[in-house]
């Protein structure tokens, strides 16, 4: 995600939008060697547009009509994911074994659909935590999720301090990183793969490359059970969507509130709208979300709130355009987005909600519920 520093956020898209993160060769420079890094292969890149290695196939299609079928959370490391170690879940340890793992995590899972009727989890993933020791008790976490029936988004997210700037942190580590979790779950229809998360130290173009790439990669995985984040921040879809390399992917879109200090319910609807473009039928807001310990009341129309024009906003045009959604974060601890809160035993945890009201809109965005009530 994003907010520890929302200013900074900010500063950060105009910075990278400006070009001034690399000059334009270097960062050319850094793109292919990323591209040609895969298992020790060298691979020219490919211009944009270009149809990736005549890769077609059965995996150019599959993708249901519309994305509703993801009704999903994250479940975030407390740090927000962007970590130089293991990432690890709230309310799980690196001294957990698999067995703790899984116990713990079957009764998370068992609370999100309790609680919230989701079907999907957002999970991150790094080489800290694959590539090392920690990955044969995280397995865990994935394991429970899809025992339970759930769908599961595996997104890698880079490190934190200087590392935190929208680049894949580092080639030898991240194709290793992939070819276990690929290996690992090729063949479960429940898990779905996403490249990286927030790829916005690059350009749109250098990105589609970077995803085409991916897909070239790992053609064993059906483009159906890929996520292809927007460009930028995942700020907009619009860009991958028309690239005819990552035909069949699903794309993953990111909205928040804070991206505004103030708008009414009609500007988030139309900004949410120009992100998204004519590809609804294959996007999932794979993050969103809104404050949850603060009392706001989001079933009742507010003009003055900005965060409750949004939050009722995006929920409303998710159902309208029969987009799936995962919200940010369904358990994150000390978050105040957080929507669900751990409680009782740590060994056997289970989840309340925050806010009634929030999980409300949550709800409606998934096509359940009552609209907001003037």
């Amino acid at each position: 995600m994003r907010r520890a520093a929302i200013l900074r956020k900010g500063k950060l898209m105009r910075r990278t939008s400006a070009g001034t993160r690399f000059t334009p060769r270097l960062r050319a420079a850094f793109v292919a060697l990323l591209i040609a890094g895969t298992s020790g292969t060298t691979v020219a890149a490919s211009p944009a547009g270009a149809t990736s290695s005549g890769h077609t196939g059965g995996h150019t299609s599959g993708l249901s009509k519309d994305t509703t079928q993801f009704k999903g959370v994250n479940w975030a490391d407390p740090r927000d994911n962007f970590a130089d170690d293991p990432v690890v879940l709230s309310g799980l340890s690196t001294s957990d074994t698999y067995a703790q793992t899984y116990t713990k995590a079957s009764r998370v899972i068992s609370a999100f659909r309790a609680n919230l009727g989701a079907n999907t989890v957002r999970l991150p993933i790094n080489p800290y935590t694959v590539n090392g020791r920690y990955w044969k008790s995280y397995r865990g976490v994935i394991d429970a999720a899809s025992d339970k029936g759930f769908k599961v988004i595996l997104s890698y997210w880079e490190g934190t301090g200087p590392r935190k700037d929208g680049f894949i942190d580092d080639t030898a580590t991240y194709w290793p990183m992939w070819n276990t979790v690929v290996k690992a779950y090729k063949s479960d229809k429940r898990v779905y793969f996403e490249p990286m998360n927030e790829p916005h130290g690059y350009t749109d173009t250098e990105w589609a490359d970077i995803a085409a790439k991916w897909l070239d990669t790992y053609r064993q995985v059906p483009r159906n059970r890929v996520f292809v984040s927007g460009a930028g921040y995942n700020d907009h879809v619009t860009t991958v969507c028309a690239d005819p390399r990552l035909k069949g992917t699903y794309l993953s879109l990111h909205h928040y509130g804070f991206w505004k200090d103030y708008a009414t319910y009609d500007q988030w609807v139309a900004d949410l709208k120009v992100r998204i473009g004519d590809c609804a039928n294959r996007t999932v807001a794979d993050e969103f979300g809104s404050p949850m310990t603060t009392g706001f009341d989001y079933n009742k129309p507010t003009p003055d709130n900005n965060f409750i024009n949004y939050l009722q906003a995006v929920t409303d045009t998710f159902r309208e355009l029969k987009m799936g959604s995962v919200y940010w974060p369904g358990l994150r601890t000390d978050d105040t987005y957080s929507l669900q809160t751990l409680t009782g035993n740590p060994a056997r945890p289970w989840l309340t909600t925050t806010n009634q009201s929030g999980a409300d809109r949550l709800a409606w965005s998934w096509g359940r519920g009552k609209p907001v009530q003037p």
